[in-house]
């Protein structure tokens, strides 16, 4: 059982006197101020009561007397003046609304009424109109209630609910009636200009159901309860079947309809089982601490009435919310009636003569004082209760959410008090700020001055907050030592948290509550403040990377509130990123550059420990000194002042060459760096950063300055003859050679003399002259070799080729470009006669005889070999080449004869073409304008087609009447090709 709560309180008192007894209830509002209570009493008569609902007096207006028999209900028939309908001594009974005149007995065969229950449709139901055809509604005369009776299964069933709710606005009021072993529906056709004009028509009768205690009807189904149990009975079909039987020792059934959810409530002694129109159960069971005598609706709560005593439960758990003493135990049977019609907040019972009215509290009032008494969960759970049911509104829960927010926070709840706060959609996030930051501050005026209920004291940083607290604590711990009950937490007496605990808890949940804010749509001033003192939470939770990732990231924190309270914690990292986040580039890298000459300070471990760093969106570890270089390489890639970035330039450099070569390389950067500048702002000795710069504006940004490409060049060879000179060096001492240019961090993948090479061949800019002088007395023949074909020596470069690096295809293949014969034989000469005391190269004048020779002159290849060559070695070359000779010889006489002879045939079909005849005679027409030619001139195509003179001047010479154009589409008839 719930802890009790007042959910209703007693607003006015009323006692009927002597000795009789309230028997039936039924409340009808009036107005807002006014509601009329009716009253059946054992005695048969029907009394009439007013309630002001804002005096809560109560006063007696009329009273009617039905019969001698006790009134066992009542009906109130429409509004502003309607009609009451009673059931007395098995009979009903019709009464204007003030009972100023004299109850009608509605006669004929209604009599012997057990039990009356007017059908209600539900919301959204689409139950089925029963409708009389054609018959009378006078209920005077038995003969026509007999011819009513025997239409009874004529039923207009017609579906819709519009047409039966205008037929009850008209006043129609449908009923069943139980009567002995039978059921009639019946529909009142009351007249509203007379008061007490009523007449009913049997729009359906059900046999076979006896004893029938309470009714309830609720769309096309009614459900009865009898001694022996629950029945569903169709008003349509008028089929029924069994829900459940009661128990043997059970007492009488009892139904209520719930008109909030349009279910029933059907009770067995104490055990209430919800069901819908269907009859099918809903949920669980209710299980309430004693059988009820009535039962009512309130809201989303029932109302249980018995033995002097009212309960109010929970609908969905059955819990008991509230008790309440009305009469003495045993008094006999309670009543229970609510203002169902109205607003709901009304409600009465009865004790013997004696009448209490109750008004519901609202719902504000309730959690008000839930929340005074520290019952947090109870108060939660009714607002999720209110918002479920649609009984509050969305203004009205954001700001409940945000006042049990403020409670738990003062209360030291502080996860609790950031759920709450969660759920709030109105409450503002600057509203926390003052328990951060004392007052007054930046954001004081952003601060909106809300004291909710008044509930809580005002906001006060959270080293108060936890200190008033824990005062409190101490308090109540005193208080309940010395007997009184106090609303304190039952944990904080059983393990009672330490200061710094509670401290750590409020700022962990308070900085969940600004991370979550963050994505709101806010003010901009709003915004600077969840950030910046989001980054000052971070720091008093020592929680370093929260504050990197926030500082790197897009934020609006404040730096001039910041930087100071950041240097004095040693945070320079964060401050650094923070820097750079606002465009503060030169403070940064102020930042990063003393980290790398002091990087064991502030929050840098040793160098020996790497760090985490993001890399092209790849994870690596580096150093602290390289981590800063990084950053600082980082910022310098953005656009930013040239200068800046030239002075920071060395001593990235320093660290690693790569974050120099991402600075002098960045895509992103709007005004390119000078490129004597940044030869100046570099170290000489850190030649490959120097290097790759170039390579970038060659490659990639496409300079065309000769002397930049000139200085490239230069810079290549002067490594290139470093590097053969630590070669030469390390093969004199026996030891492997590397490239010289290759450290702990290269920044090319190929050697120096290989990227030497390919600039030398792919450049046309540069200055082949002054790269030879500086390379002329190395050994870098194949850069020569390049550098002389630049200026047109072709002799030294085919000295180098085939006498100096010996690479006889190379000097082929340049003889072939020069496309000169006497390339090959100066080349042939060369490997003959070496010169220098060189021994001559026969295997590679017999390869270029080989795969040349042809196109060489024999005799001047006979010439040009040595005494001293071996005849076996030049022997089937030289064959080969004489062969050659004489087959090119006569296959070149071969194809002059051929040429003649063609020419002759085509000089031959073309005199043939010329001296053939076309005849003419008088039937003879032109192939354009059909006329005769007779006589006239002609010309003919050589297609055969024949036209007038006067058609060949408007065709032309080259077109011909099918439309064929012989300059463009010539024609070749057979008999003109060669054929022998």
């Amino acid at each position: 059982m719930a802890k009790s709560r007042s959910v209703v309180e007693l607003t006015a008192r009323f006692d009927l006197g002597g000795d009789d007894k309230i028997r039936a209830l039924s409340l009808s509002p009036v107005s807002d101020s006014q509601t009329l209570v009716y009253l059946g009493t054992f005695s048969g008569s029907l009394i009439l009561l007013s309630l002001d609902t804002s005096t809560n007096i109560v006063t007696r207006l009329a009273s009617v007397y039905l019969s001698a028999s006790p009134v066992e209900s009542v009906f109130v028939l429409g509004e502003e003046r309607g009609k009451i309908l009673a059931l007395c001594n098995g009979y009903l009974f019709l009464v204007d609304s003030l009972l100023s005149q004299p109850a009608k007995r509605l006669g004929g065969l209604l009599k012997g009424i057990n039990v009356v229950a007017k059908r209600v449709r539900g919301r959204d139901s689409s139950s089925t109109d029963l409708l009389p055809s054609e018959v009378s509604s006078d209920s005077s005369s038995s003969k026509k209630f007999l011819q009513l009776l025997g239409a009874g299964n004529r039923v207009n069933d017609v579906k819709g609910k519009d047409f039966g709710h205008e037929r009850v606005h008209q006043g129609h009021y449908v009923f069943a009636v139980a009567i002995g072993e039978r059921m009639l529906l019946i529909e009142l056709q009351c007249d509203d200009k007379e008061e007490l004009s009523c007449s009913f028509v049997v729009l359906k009768e059900i046999l076979g159901i006896g004893g029938i205690k309470t009714l309830v009807w609720l769309d096309d189904y009614v459900i009865a309860g009898t001694v022996k149990g629950y029945s569903l009975i169709s008003c349509v079909t008028g089929q029924s079947g069994v829900i459940f039987t009661l128990p043997d020792v059970s007492g009488p059934p009892l139904l209520k309809l719930l008109c909030k959810e349009w279910k029933v409530l059907l009770l067995v002694d104490n055990v209430g089982v919800v069901v819908d129109t269907n009859g099918q159960p809903i949920g669980g069971s209710l299980v309430f601490r004693r059988r009820p005598d009535s039962v009512g609706e309130l809201s989303f709560y029932l109302v249980t009435v018995g033995d002097g005593k009212m309960e109010i439960h929970q609908k969905k758990s059955g819990a008991c919310v509230q008790s309440v003493s009305f009469g003495t135990e045993g008094c006999g049977p309670s009543l229970f009636a609510a203002d169902e019609a109205g607003d709901g907040n009304l409600l009465a019972v009865t004790s013997l003569s004696k009448l209490l009215f109750y008004r519901r509290v609202p719902y504000e009032e309730q959690i008000k004082d839930l929340l005074r008494k520290k019952r947090y969960r109870e108060a939660i759970s009714l607002v999720e209760e209110l918002d479920s049911q649609g009984e509050i509104s969305k203004d009205m829960l954001s700001f409940l959410h945000a006042q049990i927010g403020y409670l738990l926070l003062f209360d030291l709840r502080f996860e609790e008090a950031v759920n709450q706060f969660l759920k709030s959609e109105k409450m503002e996030p600057s509203e926390v700020f003052p328990f951060i930051m004392r007052d007054p501050n930046r954001w004081s005026l952003v601060v909106p001055r809300n004291r909710y209920w008044g509930l809580h004291p005002p906001p006060a940083p959270f080293e108060d907050v936890v200190d008033n607290g824990l005062m409190a604590i101490q308090r109540a711990n005193f208080l309940r030592k010395a007997g009184m009950d106090t609303p304190v937490d039952e944990e904080f007496f059983s393990n009672p948290p330490s200061r710094a605990d509670l401290l750590d808890l409020a700022i962990k949940n308070i900085t969940r509550y600004l991370e979550i804010s963050r994505e709101k749509d806010l003010t901009h001033p709003v915004r600077e403040g969840i950030d910046t003192l989001l980054m000052l939470l971070y720091r008093a939770l020592n929680r370093v990377e929260d504050m990197e990732n926030l500082a790197s990231s897009d934020n609006n924190c404040v730096v001039e509130e910041l930087e100071s309270l950041l240097t004095e914690s040693g945070h320079l990292r964060t401050l650094a990123f923070l820097y750079a986040s606002k465009g503060v580039s030169e403070k940064a890298l102020a930042i990063w550059r003393l980290f790398t000459k002091n990087y064991t300070s502030g929050l840098w471990q040793d160098s020996d420990d790497l760090v985490p760093y993001l890399h092209e969106n790849e994870l690596i570890r580096l150093s602290g000194k390289e981590a800063a270089a990084a950053e600082a390489a980082r910022i310098l890639e953005e656009p930013c002042d040239p200068e800046l970035a030239l002075q920071h330039l060395s001593w990235i450099s320093d660290i690693n060459p790569l974050f120099a070569i991402q600075v002098l390389t960045s895509d992103k950067r709007t005004e390119e760096l000078s490129p004597e500048k940044v030869i100046q702002a570099i170290d000489p000795k850190k030649v490959e950063i120097i290097q790759r710069y170039f390579q970038w504006l060659i490659e990639e940004r496409d300079y065309t300055d000769p002397q930049l490409h000139t200085s490239y060049a230069l810079s290549l060879a002067r490594s290139a003859l470093e590097c053969v000179e630590v070669q030469n060096e390390s093969d004199g001492g026996g030891r492997e050679a590397h490239d010289c240019n290759v450290g702990s961090i290269s920044l090319f993948e190929s050697d120096v003399r290989e990227r030497l090479q390919t600039f030398l061949q792919s450049s046309d800019l540069y200055d082949p002259e002054e790269i030879l002088e500086l390379v002329e007395g190395s050994e870098l023949w194949l850069e020569k070799a390049i550098l002389y074909r630049r200026i047109g020596q072709e002799t030294l470069v085919l000295q180098i080729l085939a006498l100096k690096l010996e690479d006889c295809a190379a000097a082929e293949q340049y003889c072939v470009e020069i496309g000169r014969p006497d390339a090959f034989m100066q080349l042939l000469d060369m490997y003959l006669d070496p010169q220098n005391g060189k021994e001559p190269m026969f295997k590679a004048a017999v390869r270029l005889l080989h795969n040349h020779g042809e196109s060489l002159d024999p005799l001047q290849v006979l010439e040009k070999l040595s005494p001293d060559m071996p005849l076996k070695l030049a022997s089937d070359t030289i064959l080969r080449m004489l062969r050659a000779r004489v087959h090119h010889h006569r296959q070149g006489q071969i194809v002059h004869n051929i040429s003649r002879a063609l020419d002759v045939d085509s000089r031959l079909a073309r005199l043939e073409e010329r001296s053939r005849h076309m005849q003419i005679n008088d039937e003879s027409l032109c192939d354009s304008c059909y006329a005769r030619l007779g006589t006239k001139l002609f010309a003919m195509y050589p297609d055969d087609t024949i036209v007038c003179y006067k058609c060949y001047r408007r065709l032309g010479e080259s077109k011909s009447v099918t439309g064929r154009d012989f300059k463009r589409d010539v024609l070749i008839k057979p008999g003109w090709l060669v054929n022998r």
